[in-house]
């Protein structure tokens, strides 16, 4: 790291201040505060849906996937991320949007204690924040694993330095900072990106490097699914990212729900889909090729801060590494804002009743403390487990797997198909699948990947949706809501106009 790449890097902390700064100018409410009243245009909204699932993992975990395997990691994350994404454009992205337009909803979960009840949206608000705790202290650590292979910087230091910029900036602007640091992410990530992909080609074989390499490459490495990714845990992987990322991960639904409307909560659900299936490759590539340029690495995990220190001229190193941080602190300021909406619109009025009398002031202020609770809380957990062995096991296994069960209730919620599914189904589905999860990874311990992920996800969706077909929990004003979600306020209106012009 030279002056260059330090100044760059501090730049772009200040960036991320002045957007917290900024951003605040534009809260005035708590509604503001989690969806933007509705605010976000559809391309930024589709942006920020797309490199809100991205963090330093991708750089660390992924990256020694792709040097261990090759390409197959962008076949079974990245196409099924995007597929997911498409399919998710035409089913659940303006059902979450007009959830907030026909409903008031402002948290994701909001909806569920008028879907099932209140002590099934409780069940799963718990668990799932639970969740997100361990898994963005996953994040932390993955970006201090990068700080550390660049500057030396020690993994305790790197993880204080990114928690208190993103808390900064996450507490003061919410929604809105979450959107613009997206926005931003992905002006460097592509600077950065193209950097590294340029500098691949240039250093092999140019262009024909693309088709070339894979003959030079340990056998495998070329092919779509090798090793412990196979066909079976493809699909199970499907089936869990079209959950997670249309709204199971909850921040991602926010992006939905601050849509001007369901129309265009659909549009940049299908801009975030066509950035999944071709922005990665971009990524990939110099991953995948990492084994002919920096041979016997030791670890696998920082051949993508080998790459960048052999390729990348002073200045560039210093994007990439501010792009690594803009990825998990966009990604972490996301999460904080999301659990923040969870904890103030669903848990902390069950639990303080009072909080429920506050003023749009006190209630932004609560938010903005927890959203500050939510950030310390995952820093000490990285800091305090120092990170060793936790990164690729916390992404892929324990979300992956416990996401499901945990997801499927929620976003079956939304679908008309689903309205005999009650809280005993969700219920029971949501404990099923945890059970199974449980007892395959820590009762038999099973390292087999494609059993720990698909296995629990199998046992929800079979829990959840045979009860709602053998004990049937139909209720009239389940039916009411689930029929509102089908077109937008003004959609509704031009219907009626027309209806009433051609009776007239």
């Amino acid at each position: 790291m030279t002056a260059l790449d330090w100044t760059v890097l501090a730049g772009y902390f200040v960036l991320m201040v002045v957007i917290g700064l900024w951003s605040r100018t534009k809260i005035k409410t708590v509604v503001d505060y989690f969806t933007t009243g509705g605010r976000i245009p559809w391309w930024l909204s589709g942006i920020s849906h797309h490199m809100s699932g991205y963090s330093a993992v991708m750089f660390v975990a992924f990256a020694a996937v792709a040097y261990n395997y090759g390409i197959t990691v962008y076949v079974w994350w990245a196409v099924s991320i995007g597929v997911g994404v498409g399919i998710g454009a035409f089913v659940f992205a303006a059902r979450w949007n007009r959830l907030r337009a026909k409903h008031g909803v402002v948290s994701p979960l909001e909806y569920l204690a008028q879907r099932y009840n209140l002590p099934t949206q409780q069940v799963l608000a718990y668990s799932g924040a639970a969740l997100k705790v361990v898994d963005i202290a996953a994040k932390w650590v993955a970006i201090a694993v990068l700080l550390n292979g660049f500057t030396g910087v020690p993994m305790r230091w790197g993880i204080l330095l990114t928690g208190v910029v993103t808390m900064l900036y996450a507490t003061l602007g919410g929604l809105w900072a979450d959107v613009l640091t997206d926005f931003g992410q992905f002006i460097i990530q592509a600077a950065a990106g193209i950097a590294m992909f340029v500098g691949v080609l240039t250093h092999l074989d140019g262009i024909p490097t693309l088709w070339r390499m894979w003959d030079q490459l340990p056998e495998g490495h070329g092919d779509a699914l090798t090793g412990p990714y196979t066909p079976v845990f493809l699909i199970a992987f499907l089936f869990i990212k079209t959950f997670e990322y249309n709204g199971g991960m909850w921040n991602l639904a926010q992006r939905y729900m601050a849509a001007p409307s369901g129309s265009e909560a659909k549009r940049s659900a299908l801009l975030s889909s066509v950035l999944w299936l071709v922005w990665p490759l971009v990524l990939f590539i110099p991953m995948c090729a990492a084994p002919l340029l920096v041979p016997d690495i030791g670890k696998a995990e920082q051949s993508y801060v080998a790459l960048s220190q052999l390729l990348l001229p002073s200045g560039l190193i210093g994007l990439v590494l501010a792009g690594f941080f803009s990825h998990t602190m966009a990604m972490v300021a996301s999460d904080a804002n999301v659990i923040s909406s969870v904890i103030t619109r669903d848990i902390g009025p069950v639990l303080v009743p009072r909080l429920r009398r506050l003023s749009d002031a006190g209630i932004l202020k609560f938010a903005r403390i927890t959203t500050f609770t939510f950030v310390t809380l995952s820093m000490l957990i990285a800091i305090i487990t120092g990170g060793q062995g936790v990164v690729l096991k916390i992404v892929v296994d324990l979300v992956a797997a416990t996401m499901g069960p945990i997801s499927i209730p929620l976003m079956l919620g939304l679908l008309p198909w689903f309205r005999r599914c009650g809280a005993r189904a969700a219920i029971a589905s949501w404990a099923a699948g945890l059970i199974v999860w449980s007892v395959v990874k820590w009762g038999a311990g099973s390292t087999d990947t494609t059993l720990v992920v698909a296995l629990p996800l199998a046992t929800s969706l079979v829990v959840y949706v045979g009860l709602g077909l053998l004990l049937p929990e139909r209720r009239p004003e389940v039916d009411e809501l689930l029929d509102s979600l089908n077109t937008d306020p003004d959609e509704t209106d031009e219907v009626l106009a027309r209806r009433a012009a051609a009776v007239n």
